[in-house]
């Protein structure tokens, strides 16, 4: 069987990864907070015929060899974490990081996950909450005869009651960064989990230390660019029609070859 049919047959299953991960962006392209994924790629092994320096004759050697490649494999899908568009909102509960860090969120489990998505609500609690209900970590809980609610550059938050004429502060948004964030894993809902290979998550007070700020009635919207996606797009889906043709090519070959006669 002729190496190039399987060896083509890795490039087309190379570039079906690389669709899929385009469309993941694409679809998430007004997804608050997200970050889009690229995928890497590594040649497969290979296959020595005659190795570079062999010796050919007495005091002369083989400059260059003759090495058979055997195709591509998907090593990595690694999310990009530049920071996206910011888009002003009426929420005062809508948050953007300028700049380096994560929200932390309290999960049922009681582990705690990280996200760039700052659109908060508040829960019948009185907690500020994800869109899933998720609060943050460390809690926040809004008082219900609060009239206004202010959030510092610093994370602090504080609150109007009646009847007092300084706002009151009940809480501090903290935020985490991470040596590797390309490490950290998704979970869907715009979460991100530690893994060993993000390294252990880095607590601290936005503005300090190399965290970000948090600007208050602003969102982060994804970082994808459409047009540059769709340049993708096209280079991947001619790729798998020339793996296509090259599998087409080797057929027609054994074709010619088994139909040869004595």
């Amino acid at each position: 069987m002729m190496p190039a049919l399987w060896t083509a047959g890795s490039g087309m299953k190379a570039q079906q990864l690389m669709i899929d991960v385009i469309s993941n962006n694409l679809a998430n392209v007004n997804t608050v907070g997200f970050k889009k994924s690229r995928v890497d790629f590594q040649d497969l092994l290979y296959q020595t015929y005659r190795a570079a320096g062999t010796p050919a004759v007495r005091g002369l050697m083989i400059p260059t060899g003759i090495q058979l490649g055997h195709g591509v494999r998907p090593v990595a899908t690694q999310k990009i974490f530049t920071e996206g568009d910011v888009r002003p909102s009426d929420n005062p509960l809508d948050m953007v990081i300028e700049g380096d860090g994560f929200f932390r969120i309290l999960m049922p489990d009681g582990e705690v996950a990280y996200t760039r998505d700052g659109s908060f609500k508040v829960d019948a609690e009185g907690r500020i909450v994800t869109s899933d209900g998720f609060p943050l970590e460390p809690e926040i809980i809004i008082p219900p005869e609060a009239t206004h609610i202010s959030v510092g550059t610093d994370g602090t938050v504080t609150v109007m009651l009646p009847g007092q004429n300084e706002p009151q502060e009940i809480g501090q948004i903290q935020l985490t960064r991470f040596i590797n964030p390309a490490g950290l894993s998704s979970e869907g809902r715009n979460l991100l989990r530690a893994t060993p290979a993000s390294g252990e998550p880095i607590d601290g007070t936005p503005g300090l230390d190399g965290f970000g700020t948090i600007a208050q009635g602003y969102l982060e919207m994804s970082n994808v660019q459409v047009v540059e996606e769709m340049v993708n797009m096209i280079v991947a889906q001619r790729a798998y029609e020339v793996n296509a043709k090259a599998i087409q090519a080797s057929d027609e070959m054994l074709q010619l070859a088994n139909n040869l006669r004595r």
